[in-house]
């Protein structure tokens, strides 16, 4: 039995090896292409000589700069808004009585059916009424307001103990004051998914960007990486586009090295001590 037990641990800690080594193999193959000249890419890579040139191309060709804190203050602000928006409906949807609860929560679930496609064009057109086109409003505001956010801690608030919430109570907690000091402590877990989620999608986005600016100097990282391509006439430089592939995966894998001891915590490791 023993035998077979270890065994059995052996051939799974193999196959959890090989799924890590699938995951990671792409971002190595990135970053070495990223250090090679683009006419030694498809040689014999015992043959290639290393060096940091795509990256100091890619610097000078267009302002990456620029693009990579645009795309790091709309996609924080981003996340940070729909964490507490998310947060303070969740939480109203799962643990408060009103009326027409559970009507305005339906509706809310119906947004989440709507394909992001349909929504551009009278969004553009609020907007533009606004006067927010090639703004950081228009690149953040309609990002913080989101259906899924408010499903996923309503879900999480409603498995909040009942017992925390008398008990906070009794101390004299207020609704606010048991929200904030009890129920978003325990939520932590929720949070950083949501967080990570939130920041990872942003980041990545594309569509929206692309329509709502239209100046260099408001551009992100995802539109002007695009446009960079494009700039390419007859040949690709692969290399400049790797280099500008790794420079994009840092924020994502730092934000996620982040939160990744909150997804792994007890869910009410926060409002619990032992």
């Amino acid at each position: 039995m023993d035998y077979n037990s270890n065994m059995k641990k052996i051939f799974l800690h193999m196959i959890l090896i090989l799924l890590a080594l699938s995951m990671i193999v792409p971002f190595l193959l990135m970053f070495l292409i990223s250090l090679s000249s683009n006419e030694n890419i498809f040689t014999e890579y015992k043959s290639i000589n290393l060096s940091f040139a795509a990256y100091r191309n890619v610097f000078a060709s267009i302002p990456l700069v620029k693009y990579f804190l645009n795309s790091l203050i709309v996609a924080f602000i981003t996340t940070l808004g729909q964490v507490i928006v998310s947060a303070f409906a969740g939480y109203g949807f799962a643990r408060l009585d009103f009326k027409g609860r559970d009507a305005l929560f339906f509706i809310i679930i119906l947004t989440m059916m709507v394909p992001p496609q349909v929504n551009i064009v009278p969004l553009f057109y609020i907007m533009s009424k606004l006067g927010w086109i090639n703004t950081y409003q228009a690149l953040i505001v309609p990002g913080i307001f989101g259906g899924f956010g408010v499903f996923m801690m309503r879900q999480y608030f409603q498995s909040f103990s009942k017992d925390l919430e008398d008990a906070s109570k009794l101390d004299g907690c207020n609704v606010f004051q048991t929200f904030y000091k009890i129920a978003l402590p325990s939520a932590l877990p929720a949070i950083a998914t949501l967080g990570i989620f939130t920041f990872v999608t942003t980041w990545n986005s594309f569509m929206w960007p692309l329509i709502v600016t239209n100046t260099e100097s408001m551009r992100t990282l995802a539109v002007g990486l695009t446009i960079f391509k494009s700039s390419f006439r007859e040949i690709t430089m692969w290399g400049e586009l790797m280099a500008c592939s790794c420079i994009c995966s840092i924020p994502v894998i730092a934000i996620f090295i982040l939160g990744k001891k909150y997804l792994i915590n007890n869910p009410m490791a926060g409002a619990v001590k032992e």
